[in-house]
């Protein structure tokens, strides 16, 4: 069977999703939808697909199997609810929501119309990460201890979006946009949930009124501690995750590849062949539309990611430790 895709948002993601739906025999991109004309018809022309101004539109003409939403993170429950009761699978950007009870309102909406919804946490699909997460899972180096999880990269540049600013559209700083990668990536490779989380937050951005940096001890549900530090402000760029084992330690550059020590020093780990991990989400979205399973990136898992986010900003906020409820 083939597919057909329509776009809702011709921002800088909608290409990795297009070059990807290129790749698969499965699929087929028909339509653009986004408010910006000269965005959409750029890409529109450089993707041979129609292109429209409102998505409403393009979802009742074109009448799409996937819609694809690559929105501003406040327009993620309306957009996500609308498209369900027309009869669209869903592929959600990150983060799901604003909060739980958007995230609620959109399972809900998923349930009612039957369709299969996965939301773009592609931190499941880079091949480092599978790599470090086949390697936890092997107990080569024996018991995970702990996780430290590091990321800096300068969030109040001139050319973010104003809308990544506004508390009220993004749901916060960078700890909403790039927290939720770390907190998703701690889930993933231990196969758990956030349970408790302890957070302090500083908002000295030069723009806006959202965090710019992040302290926070958390704990999972199989009681591995780990603390995620990030920083928006200026600096040396950074994204990595060390995780200390009872046997060794192993270092994830996500973007790069696997270290692994078992005698005091790192050694480059042979680098898996890497598959596009957008053509891999693809493809797990695909496999649960066609056995009606939820995909490895659920509605429901994304909403966990939620629910330990506003775990953090309660923490932030009140100076006391929160329990998370999933």
């Amino acid at each position: 069977m083939l597919y057909r895709v329509a776009l809702i948002g011709a921002g800088i993601i909608s290409r990795n999703h297009l070059d990807a739906i290129r790749q698969m025999e499965q699929l087929q991109a028909v339509a653009v939808a986004d408010i910006d004309e000269s965005t959409g018809r750029t890409v529109s022309k450089q993707y041979g697909i129609r292109y429209y101004a409102d998505y409403r539109e393009m979802i009742v003409k074109e009448k799409p199997d996937i819609a694809i939403i690559a929105l501003p993170h406040y327009l993620h429950e309306q957009c996500a609810v609308w498209c369900a009761g027309h009869g669209c699978h869903l592929l959600l950007e990150k983060p799901m929501a604003l909060s739980t009870a958007e995230c609620d309102t959109i399972l809900e909406a998923v349930s009612k119309a039957g369709v299969q919804l996965m939301v773009g946490h592609t931190q499941h699909y880079l091949p480092a990460n599978l790599q470090a997460k086949a390697l936890i899972e092997s107990g080569e180096l024996g018991k995970l201890i702990a996780i430290h999880d590091t990321r800096h990269l300068y969030y109040f540049n001139e050319n973010r979006p104003a809308w990544f600013l506004d508390k009220k559209k993004a749901g916060g700083g960078i700890l909403m946009n790039l927290g939720a990668h770390s907190i998703d990536k701690i889930q993933w490779l231990t196969n758990s949930r956030i349970t408790k989380v302890k957070a302090a937050l500083s908002y000295e951005g030069e723009r806006g009124n959202v965090e710019g940096s992040g302290c926070i001890f958390l704990e999972t549900s199989n009681g591995v501690p780990a603390v995620i530090v990030q920083s928006g402000y200026t600096g040396v760029a950074k994204d990595e995750t060390e995780l200390i084992f009872s046997r060794g330690m192993i270092k994830l550059i996500s973007a790069k590849g696997v270290w692994v020590s078992r005698e005091g020093q790192y050694e480059e780990l042979e680098p898996r062949e890497a598959s596009d991990p957008f053509v891999l989400q693809f493809k797990d979205l695909l496999q649960a539309i066609q056995s009606k399973t939820e995909p490895d990136s659920s509605g429901q898992y994304a909403r966990s990611v939620i629910t330990a986010l506003e775990a953090v900003y309660r923490s932030g906020e009140t100076g006391v430790e929160q329990q998370v409820d999933n």
